[in-house]
């Protein structure tokens, strides 16, 4: 049994949704690591173009953290291997972007599979997996100063149309982790605009706040992923 990722007809005659999609097929194939979904194959019938990916049972964490606040002992393993997954993208030049949770999935025996990424792009100057290069990836894409991801999940630099970086990544984590372990997003707003204004001026109530039990060097850890200057987050996935 295997996932399909179909990309719809009415994209098929968009250049750029296309090069996105078979840049996400490269993407993934340049990976291979326990905690991300695997990719077998991008096939074509009938004009029909599909992703053939692992298929990977059981809830997403977003469908987990809707039920409340996940007890430590069983965050801080799905935050590691979440934290190996990033590290061996960026390891490749690979740059997620879209990490939320509902890109991740857990499944019964506790194994973390990060998906979709469709919006991942290469650091430039890294060696590309075979068949994408650098100036493909970001050319024509995504303008200049494009806003591409999920708000709650988004660096400063990312809202403010900067280059992403694996520092990008960590802040996303960052905010998954305070989601997981407190059951509160660590940004909210009422609107889009006050959304991006609390990621770009507020401090997080702290996770021991909210959640009494919560470790110190845990509150520390997550509060340096969410550094508003990606000089001030820790600096690889292999850091955190």
């Amino acid at each position: 049994d295997v996932a399909l990722k179909v990309l719809p007809e009415a994209f098929t005659a968009d250049p750029d949704r296309l090069a996105r999609f078979e840049r996400e097929a490269k993407v993934l194939a340049s990976l291979n690591h326990p905690n991300i979904g695997s990719i077998y194959g991008l096939e074509e019938a009938e004009g029909v173009r599909a992703l053939v990916l692992e298929l990977v049972e059981g809830p997403t964490l977003a469908d987990r953290i809707k039920q409340g606040p996940i007890p430590l002992d069983e965050a801080l393993p799905i935050a590691k291997q979440i934290a190996e997954a990033l590290e061996a993208a960026h390891e490749r030049g690979v740059i997620h972007r879209d990490l939320k949770p509902a890109n991740i999935k857990v499944k019964d025996d506790g194994t973390v599979k990060v998906l979709d990424f469709g919006l991942a792009k290469l650091k430039p100057g890294h060696d590309a997996p075979v068949g994408v290069s650098a100036p493909t990836v970001s050319a024509g894409l995504a303008g200049e100063g494009a806003i591409l991801g999920t708000l709650q999940y988004m660096a400063p630099e990312q809202l403010e149309g900067k280059e992403a970086d694996a520092r990008t990544d960590i802040f996303a984590f960052g905010a998954i982790v305070y989601e997981m372990v407190t059951g509160q997003r660590a940004f909210s707003g009422e609107s889009q605009a006050s959304l991006i204004g609390a990621i770009l001026e507020h401090e997080p109530v702290p996770m021991s706040t909210l959640q009494t039990m919560t470790p110190a060097r845990l509150d520390e850890i997550v509060k340096t992923c969410l550094a508003k200057d990606p000089e001030d987050r820790w600096q690889s996935a292999a850091d955190v």
